[in-house]
């Protein structure tokens, strides 16, 4: 399955969650992932709870349900590798451009993609 033409080519909404290093958990309405590689997405952050809880728990995961009458869609679990901030592939990336963009800093937060499942079920992708 290649994740590039999959979320360049499905609508859909997605949903990231985290947890801090105790375990409390975050989640939140995302855009589609950037895909970088076959194994490597990034996603566009504010300075806010997601972002803070990955800087003590790395790891994360997707939720891509999508648009349609049927439950299909993917899972992606999520190890953090690295981040930039304010930097211009950040800016590049945004498929919505605000006219105020001082909002604090901009993150690209780039992830390892461990795994990839189907939205329903324990069976792995092909």
């Amino acid at each position: 399955m290649d994740l590039k033409d999959y979320f360049e080519n499905t609508q859909g909404r997605g949903v990231l969650a985290t947890a801090d290093s105790a375990g409390k958990v975050d989640v939140a309405v995302y855009a589609r992932p950037h895909v970088i590689d076959q194994e490597t997405v990034a996603f566009i952050m504010r300075d806010r709870l997601m972002h803070h809880n990955l800087q003590s728990n790395p790891h994360a995961a997707y939720l891509f349900m999508e648009r349609g009458d049927r439950y299909v869609g993917k899972r992606l679990f999520l190890t953090k590798t690295r981040e930039e901030q304010d930097t211009e592939l950040a800016y590049q990336l945004r498929r919505r451009k605000y006219p105020d963009d001082k909002k604090g800093p901009l993150f690209l937060v780039f992830f390892h993609v461990n795994q990839v499942l189907p939205l329903i079920g324990p069976g792995e992708e092909e």
